[in-house]
């Protein structure tokens, strides 16, 4: 269907905590398409709706050649630890390591309302925790120790 254009911070959309999909509707289905074909690009992992301005459940992800999506994904376990450099499509330019749980498995349905079930360690692992703390409003920078978060924040306003 579309590219769609990535909204970057201080957009409010990216503060705000995404609605549930209840209803498979061909709006839906376009958005689903819409994340799908703006997440296939090299080096994007993953992407949530109100990342292109939809306040929905839902992200897309593309690691290691798989593209896929879910809807109405939420964690369902966590394990292990592991601290990398992590960045984000709306936080452009910025890289931090970040503490993450290694091992993550996220839950939600397909566009036929079947369950959809996610898991991985390291990357894909990363990806879900990133993609599904946006849907709650977060970006990765709220997970940076103190001193760091802060740097990132003068770094985005243009400081030293």
């Amino acid at each position: 269907m579309a590219i769609r254009e990535i909204r970057v911070i201080p957009d409010p959309i990216l503060r705000t905590p995404c609605d549930e999909i209840t209803t498979i509707t061909p709006a839906i289905r376009r958005l689903v398409q819409d994340l799908l074909d703006t997440v296939d690009d090299p080096g994007r992992a993953g992407l949530s709706a109100n990342q292109i301005g939809v306040g929905l459940r839902a992200f897309s992800y593309n690691i290691e050649g798989k593209v896929g999506y879910v809807l109405n994904p939420v964690i369902e376990d966590k394990q292990g630890e592991q601290y990398g450099d992590e960045g984000c499509l709306s936080v452009p330019g910025l890289w931090y390591k970040t503490r993450r749980a290694d091992y993550a498995r996220v839950r939600g349905i397909d566009l036929d309302g079947n369950t959809v079930v996610l898991e991985g360690k390291g990357i894909m692992g990363r990806m879900l925790q990133h993609e599904t703390d946006h849907l709650d409003g977060h970006i990765y920078l709220d997970r940076l120790e103190k001193s760091e978060r802060r740097a990132a924040m003068r770094q985005l306003r243009g400081e030293r």
